[in-house]
Order: structure tokens, then sequence, then C-alpha cells
């Protein structure tokens, strides 16, 4: 494809922000607009995950979560760093609570290795304890390169320097009209001759628009936590993940220091009744529906239902809530928890109900869709930008 006159990104979350942002540098003579549905950017996934700068420990090398993972933390660093975004590389301990742990710990330790993290470190009890007093198990890796950052200061940073960002302006239609896209918005019409949809928990719904078969579909999973009380903060010091359970498709919960001061414990994660579910009683019955009614939904909850039957026990009890916590950190007492927030992951899975595990792309003449980013597209988000537009070359 020779070089776009126009660009249209669709979502102003981080990874659409990235995107315009770079594509003004890779295109310099390109308009480029963002198309933002909401008042403001970054309401969603952006503005609503734990803050964490991910670095590549858990994702299989060679695949492209590895590859932006650890190229992406560093140039977040840099961009916090020449913007005065509040970021902190504070370090993370994966920890192993029991010997059979052990061996799935070594294998993260050998993907961070292969991956090219930088000054791992493997512990021993007093070792954790010497850096988190308060941590439970028999082993732990370091991760030195990991932190936490201001994601929605770095959507308004982004957002700041992209020419055009229409934020209120929904993409109701999109149509291919020979080498263009027509764009409907409620505002009228626009054109451009590159399309990139970044639209997040709606991207397979612009995708469809644009005539992509829905052959994944996003189906949303809201992530709950609970806050330490102040009194309590002092129990962790860093950021405390446990080693993953190969029958479990998420991290599990965890602890998270948070860039504007706290900690964060969580999250679960169970299915939201609403793309933008923030709450258990926000229903949405045309997306409840959509989710319920697609055959990839019941194939996973075959595959996972004592799983999927604990998650949604513990979203009603924070007894058992505090049990998952207390693996962790024994210490930890229903008594310094309060609410925290909630957020909800735009997870493509597909018809045979497996959770889509690296970044998914897909191509059309003139269009690039973005269908699956979830963790760690904020830390990659700038790296994920630029292979977005490496790959303009596949679109012509």
């Amino acid at each position: 494809m020779t070089a776009p006159r126009r660009v249209a990104v669709v979502g102003g979350g981080i990874i659409g922000l990235a995107t315009a942002f770079r594509a003004q540098h890779r295109f310099p003579d390109a308009a480029v607009t963002v198309f933002e549905k909401e008042p403001e950017v970054g309401r969603h996934q952006s503005g609503n995950n734990s803050g964490v700068l991910h670095c590549g420990l858990y994702y299989k090398p060679g695949s492209l979560k590895a590859k932006l993972a650890v190229t992406g933390i560093r140039g977040m660093i840099a961009f916090c760093q020449e913007h005065s975004i509040r970021h902190e590389v504070c370090g993370k301990l994966v920890v192993a609570v029991t010997k059979d742990e052990v061996p799935r710990l070594e294998e993260l330790y050998k993907r961070g290795t292969a991956n090219g993290l930088q000054g791992l470190q493997w512990l021993g009890p007093e070792q954790m304890r010497e850096i988190e007093p308060n941590v439970a198990g028999v082993a732990a890796v370091r991760v030195p390169e990991e932190g936490i950052a201001d994601y929605k200061a770095v959507c308004r940073a982004l957002a700041g320097m992209v020419r055009e960002v229409r934020t209120g302006t929904r993409v109701t239609g999109l149509r291919r009209d020979g080498l263009e896209w027509r764009i409907e918005t409620p505002m009228g019409e626009r054109s451009a001759d590159l399309l990139i949809n970044c639209a997040g928990l709606y991207c397979d719904r612009v995708a469809e628009m644009a005539g992509v078969p829905r052959d994944t579909r996003i189906v949303p999973f809201r992530g709950e936590y609970f806050q330490l009380r102040e009194q309590s903060r002092g129990l962790v010091k860093h950021l405390i993940y446990p080693v993953p359970d190969p029958a479990f498709p998420f991290l599990g919960v965890h602890f998270t220091r948070m860039i504007q001061g706290g900690v964060e414990c969580g999250p679960n994660a169970v299915l939201a009744f609403a793309r933008e579910g923030y709450r258990k009683s926000v229903i949405r019955p045309a997306e409840l529906f959509d989710a319920i009614s697609y055959p990839g939904l019941w194939a996973f909850l075959r595959r996972y239902p004592s799983m999927t039957w604990y998650e949604l026990r513990r979203s009603f009890s924070r007894s058992l809530f505090v049990e998952s916590l207390q693996r962790l950190v024994p210490a930890v007492q229903e008594t310094d928890l309060a609410p925290g927030g909630a957020g909800v992951r735009a997870q493509a899975l597909t018809v045979a109900g497996d959770l889509v595990q690296d970044f998914d792309f897909r191509f059309q003449p003139g269009a690039i869709h973005v269908l699956n980013a979830p963790s760690p597209g904020a830390t990659a988000s700038l790296a994920i930008a630029d292979e977005i537009l490496e790959r303009v070359r596949d679109v012509s």
C-alpha cells in the first residue's frame, strides 16, 4: 500500500491513540483521525486496568505477545519519562506457594530468560521475605523490570498529540467504496484510505461492519477487585503474583501497588452481562444474548466447570476472596479489605472454547483489525502501534 492520505482509527483507548500517534510520524502528510464513542478517551480497558507494566515473563517465547511486551515496556517507560507521567519500576515477585508449583515457576524463569528479560532472580524463602516480609511460599522469581504506570495519563498525553480526536463519535457503519472506506457516524460520513480498528470491547462488531466474519468473538469477563485499607497497606511493598495454574486460563488473584497510592487485590474472573458491565447489576440483554448464544462460551464452560463455579462463588463471597489472597499473604484478613473497582477484559474466544492467547490482527484491503489485545496491551501499546503500521503493506 502506498502511504495513505487519510487514516481512520476506530477506538480511543490506549492502543488506538498510540496507533494514531505513531501514524502521524510514519505518514507525516496524512490526515489521522480517531473516532471514540465516549465523551473522553481511555474510558474502558485503558482506564480500568491495574496499571501494571508487564515485561513478558508469562508469554511463550517467539509469540507476538512476548516480542511486544519486552520492547513495549521499555518504550512505555521512556514515554512516561519524556512526558512526566507517573510511573515506578518497583519490581514483582512471582511466588510458588507449594512445592508442586516449583516446576511451573522454573518454566516461567526459563520463558523470561528466553524472552530477554533482564535481572531475573531465583529466590528462596528467606530471600523472598527480605523483599516482601509477609509473603508465603517456598520459592519466588523476582522480576525487577516490572512496575506500575498511570495509563489514564498516558491516554491523555497521546490524545493531546493526535491532531484530530473525535470524542462522542460512534461509528455506526463501514463500507468499502472503490479504494476508500466510508465511515458512518451520527455526525455524518467520513472517508479514509486506511482503516485501523482498535475498538477493544467492540472490535469484533466493528470488524463485522467491515465484512469480517466473527469466527472468534469477544466475550467480556469482569475482574473485580478489593483494596487494602490504609492501615493494612504495609502488608505489601511491591507486586505479588501467584504461579499461574495451567488448568486456569487467567493469572489468578494478586496484589498490585497502585500508582495513585494504595494496594489493589484481585481480580477474579466472571462473565459480565454487558460488554461494559463493570457492576453485577449492569445487564444489556442483546449483549448478554450475544455471549450466551455463542457455542464457544459453552465449550469454555464445559472445559472449566469447577473453575467457573468457584469464580462465581468468590464473586459473591468476601471470605472466599480472602482465602485466595491468604495463599500469598497469610496475614490478610477480611477486615483489611475495602471495596475496589472492576475492569472488563475484551477476551477473544474461539468457537471451540479456546481463549485466544496471542495478539490477533486481521487484514482486509485498506484495513487492519486488532481483534485480541488483552494484557499486556496497555504496556505494549506503543510497540503494538508500530507492529500495526509495519503491516500496512499487507493490506494493499
